[in-house]
């Protein structure tokens, strides 16, 4: 498949060289100016990769190198010798690769291929991102592909695991062969022994026939266990023996069974951890991390948001039938600062919700939910124990985590109110009027200017305090919602909710 490659002409003698090299291995070249209209260019041309041949310090081609990093299109920036000491400066030019000249035309044609096939695998697999962390990730796809050995995946929920696991099976030799996902926190522990390895007719109670197992179902090809840190310490021995020797037993039977299996595994738990305590083998532990690779989580490479947002809306305006602009630089500089603690599963989430229900063809600041921007970020990742480990059993683990999200919904309300009393404390007054007060005493002394005043009594909860503090939002604009709750500092759905739950329709 020929691949269409744009040369700039700013340094002349190079640009020839590596058009010349670049025909020769068959690959499809067009020389222009960079000070010429590169958008339209590059609109015209759509090419998988933009090398800059010189002055990439300069202006337009800062530019150029821009408008290829929204594009989602690979440049390569040749630098002068002095340019590699600019640390700084090349790393704000977001060039996928740089090399330094001279450049011998054999190495420019190998890293340019390298670069497109790279940028397939992206499209492929559906791994989106520019930032360095990304493209680390993708460099250890294309060497772990290839080989046999078992991988461990680490990183976050909601980072793209299974992406990442499905991208080495469709790069592998096994590529052609069955692809199987196990969710190993999903399954009760009853059962994950029988889905791992199947079972034998009568193996137990229910058992009315033969069941080949998830290992089986996958002989010749991958199998991908996610979020192994959940299996028992009971599956973990028989698991060890698979990783070791290729074979198991099926639930209930006596005759063992080979099979040709690459083991993929996945965790958002830190499995060292799990080692020290005792809640996961060791040898197990060393048996699956033959290969490594980490996810980084989304604020770790804010850099990928507006790609990902953008990819998303058209993905979603195509879904749903409809006519997408895009989203206001406000709107996308607010989701570029969010805490993200579902990474891109939550973006992803978010940004179908918000082209479903945005009430123009942009999303605005006001259309992104509170609790992405604030209450999320101020609380840390927590991990219930399992229900075995406390003493209600599953009824304790419910009981505590009703306690739990309850908690956590009452902090957020809090920290809701408090920073939009702190951000609009012209809007509203709060007064406090004593136990034994006439509110008619207290309103003579009440500055004028229209504004709506929040009466306080001793005793009201936060709940109280903030539907006073709706109710004289909308007092004060006449029941324009959108206009309140821009002065609230709450995105509409949210005043819709809340309006909903405080009755105050």
């Amino acid at each position: 498949m020929s691949s269409q490659i744009l040369i700039t002409m700013d340094d002349l003698e190079t640009a020839v060289r590596l058009n010349a090299a670049f025909e020769a291995a068959k690959f499809t070249t067009a020389m222009f100016s960079s000070v010429d209209d590169v958008r339209a260019t590059v609109r015209r041309e759509s090419p998988e990769l933009i090398i800059l041949t010189g002055a990439v310090h300069d202006p337009h081609a800062q530019q150029l190198a821009a408008l290829a990093h929204d594009a989602e299109i690979s440049t390569l920036a040749l630098l002068e010798p002095t340019d590699s000491e600019r640390t700084e400066r090349v790393s704000r030019l977001h060039a996928t690769e740089v090399m330094t000249k001279p450049v011998a035309p054999d190495d420019a044609v190998a890293t340019a291929r390298r670069l497109i096939e790279r940028r397939r695998l992206q499209e492929r697999t559906g791994i989106v991102g520019e930032s360095a962390p990304i493209q680390e990730v993708l460099v250890k796809i294309e060497q772990m592909a290839p080989v046999s050995s078992t991988v461990l995946i680490q990183g976050e929920s909601g980072t793209g695991k299974e992406l990442v696991a499905k991208a080495l099976h469709d790069l592998s030799p096994r590529r052609g062969q069955a692809f199987i996902t196990v969710n190993c926190a999903a399954l009760p522990e009853t059962l994950l022994e029988s889905e791992l390895f199947g079972h034998e007719k009568g193996a137990f109670t229910g058992a009315a026939e033969r069941r080949l197992g998830r290992f089986e179902l996958a002989d010749g090809g991958t199998i991908f266990l996610d979020e192994i840190g959940e299996i028992p310490l009971s599956t973990q021995v028989k698991l060890l023996r698979v990783l070791e020797s290729q074979t198991f037993f099926r639930v209930g039977g006596v005759q063992p069974i080979k099979v040709n299996v690459r083991v993929i595994a996945a965790t958002n738990r830190a499995l060292r951890d799990a080692v020290a305590l005792g809640e996961f083998r060791d040898d197990l532990y060393y048996r699956l991390n033959v290969l490594n690779i980490y996810l980084p989580p989304l604020r770790e490479r804010r850099g990928d948001i507006p790609l990902l947002v953008r990819r998303f809306i058209r993905e979603f305006a195509k879904t749903h039938d409809r006519q997408f602009r895009g989203m206001e630089p406000e709107a996308l500089q607010r989701l570029v600062t969010a805490p993200w603690p579902g990474n891109v599963r939550q973006l992803r989430n978010l940004i179908e919700s918000m082209v479903v229900l945005a009430p123009g063809t942009e999303i605005r600041a006001a259309d992104i939910p509170a609790d992405v921007l604030e209450g999320a970020g101020t609380l840390l990742p927590m991990r219930l124990m399992q229900a075995g480990q406390l003493s209600g059993g599953a009824a304790g683990l419910q009981e505590l985590e009703f306690i739990l999200r309850s908690l956590v919904d009452l902090r957020l309300q809090i920290e809701e109110l408090r920073r939009r009393l702190d951000d609009h404390p012209q809007r509203v007054q709060v007064i406090d009027i004593g136990e034994h007060a006439q509110i008619t005493d207290v309103m003579s002394d009440v500055d004028g200017d229209g504004i709506q005043p929040v009466l306080y009594r001793p005793g009201m909860t936060m709940a109280e305090v903030e539907r006073a503090t709706i109710d004289a939002a909308l007092h004060e604009y006449k029941g324009n919602r959108r206009r309140a709750a821009e002065v609230l500092g709450i995105g509409e759905r949210t005043l819709y909710r809340k309006i909903k739950a405080y009755h105050l329709e």
